[in-house]
């Protein structure tokens, strides 16, 4: 039996040599070159190998073995050619250091003084130490009282990170579909949602009394068996099998979303995060993905 795949390079430092030793690698785990071709910018270098697998070559080996051969400043994703080629795809990705550059729950915190404290626990939240709907309740504890107009001065205070706008775009220009779910605030999220024109789109929400935090949230918490409940519902809304979609995150929270995506992407990712990930980014250039889903 014979599989269709594609291994796709890229990053800061890519280099003929650093090819080399992938190619070597995959030709060690029983797959043929079947076309190359090379992209990428003044940012970062992309190279994709058609690749050819037969045998008892198996998908997870080989992403394996490309991580663990992995060279500083370059990342391989080996990826199902039937995904790469789908005529529709869905991209779910997480907001907090990952659409968006920034903690949001941190720069609130800071006009509590609290910034440091929260920050610790968002840390361990973000690695799976704590429960996260706890950690967010208790978090989101120590706005209370703070004035309604400190979400507007967050918001402006938000960056998109590198590539993001542009990664949207060309998901929506090809006719693909793109969503994101947050364990952040609606309040924050909704106009970067509608600058960005996304189809889909969920976060927590913040109570406001009064023109003032409660230090609550309202409703069920966005947590990670909800990250992966809305990318099901949304596939499924849209007709796009699981296997056709693309799930990007960070932390421990994005953990079951990326599971059950078709290819789950680890940006600048925690650790426990980057060791399950099909594919991971290990530079800022959110717009590499579009390079794996072939976009």
């Amino acid at each position: 039996m014979t599989s269709n795949l594609a291994a796709v390079s890229y990053g800061v430092n890519l280099s003929p040599a650093s090819l080399e030793n992938v190619l070597k690698v995959l030709a060690g785990a029983g797959a043929s070159v079947s076309s190359e071709s090379h992209g990428g910018d003044d940012r970062f270098g992309v190279h994709t190998a058609g690749l050819l697998v037969s045998g008892d070559a198996d998908l997870a080996t080989m992403r394996r073995l490309v991580a663990e051969a992995a060279e500083e400043g370059v990342d391989t994703a080996v990826v199902p050619v039937a995904l790469r080629e789908a005529s529709r795809k869905l991209l779910i990705m997480d907001v907090d250091s990952t659409l968006i550059q920034q903690e949001v729950i941190e720069l609130l915190a800071a006009h509590a003084g609290k910034r440091e404290e929260v920050a610790a626990v968002t840390e361990a939240a973000m690695r799976g130490e704590l429960d996260f709907a706890r950690s967010l309740h208790a978090r989101v504890a120590v706005l209370a009282g703070l004035p309604a107009a400190v979400v507007d001065s967050v918001r402006q205070e938000v960056r998109l990170s590198p590539g993001a706008a542009e990664l949207v775009a060309a998901f929506k220009k090809a006719g693909h579909v793109v969503a994101v779910v947050s364990g952040g605030f609606n309040q924050i999220l909704g106009p970067i949602a509608d600058d960005l024109g996304l189809d889909y789109w969920i976060a927590n929400e913040l109570e406001i009394v009064d023109g003032a935090l409660t230090g609550k949230v309202l409703g069920a918490v966005i947590d990670r068996a909800a990250k992966e409940k809305y990318l099901r519902e949304w596939a499924a809304a849209e007709g796009i099998g699981l296997e056709h979609t693309i799930a990007v995150g960070d932390g421990a929270n994005d953990l079951d979303m990326l599971s059950a995506a078709g290819i789950g992407v680890a940006f600048n990712a925690k650790p426990a995060v980057r060791a399950v990930a099909d594919a991971v980014i290990t530079m800022p250039y959110l717009d590499a993905v579009r390079h794996i889903a072939n976009v």
